[in-house]
């Protein structure tokens, strides 16, 4: 579709027909345990990146992207390490070039920062990636103390791209359906994914 940025995941863009509207924000769910970092690494590689880490050191995700066996690009990362972490996270996001991709990870951090303050960043957000055609994919990690201000996140976003994890049999299988998507056709069926060298299809089994 004209005007769409694809997000350089074969798979996802055919999904999604070419791709994400610029200005997309994604809420992307996944259980800690899982490989769901792969997919983001593999997204730094269809355009400049600049990836917030509020947890792990802008070393250990260097790192762990360079070392990542898909396809990836050299982001720009920066630790987000602030005692007032919403303002950093604006700060650095200020800077935010057109054409963009912007990934927070994990955006827990900022979830638990009071509901006034955290929605202003949110509308924010949603404000710079519009005037710079970009696209924010935001990680959020499932929990069962999940932060308060979750369901402002999945309010805000544009998507919602939600990768599951089960063990089948003895294998181990990811899904991933996407029950929220502002920018066009809705996908309704669940992308059966490989996240082991790259964010492919499994064609192992039929896709349920």
């Amino acid at each position: 579709m004209v005007g769409r940025l694809d997000t350089g995941i074969d798979v996802l863009d055919r999904k999604l027909d070419g791709g994400l509207p610029p200005g997309c924000i994604v809420a992307y769910t996944a259980d800690p345990a899982s490989q769901s970092e792969l997919l983001l690494y593999e997204l730094t590689a269809a355009r400049g990146t600049l990836y917030l880490s509020t947890e792990r050191s802008d070393d250990a995700v260097r790192h762990a992207i360079e070392a990542s066996p898909s396809s990836v690009g050299s982001p720009t990362v920066r630790h987000v390490t602030s005692d007032t972490p919403l303002e950093e996270a604006t700060r650095l996001i200020g800077a935010l070039p057109d054409g963009a991709n912007l990934i927070i990870d994990t955006m827990d951090v900022l979830e638990r920062c009071e509901t006034d303050a955290y929605v202003t960043f949110l509308n924010e957000l949603k404000t710079k990636m519009l005037e710079t055609g970009s696209i924010a994919v935001l990680h959020c990690l499932k929990a069962d103390d999940e932060p308060e201000n979750r369901s402002r996140t999945y309010h805000a976003a544009d998507a919602v791209f939600d990768l599951r994890t089960e063990i089948a049999g003895t294998e181990l299988e990811n899904h991933l359906t996407i029950p929220k998507f502002r920018g066009g056709s809705q996908p309704t069926d669940a992308i059966k994914l490989e996240l082991t060298e790259e964010v492919a299809i499994d064609t192992s089994r039929d896709i349920a």
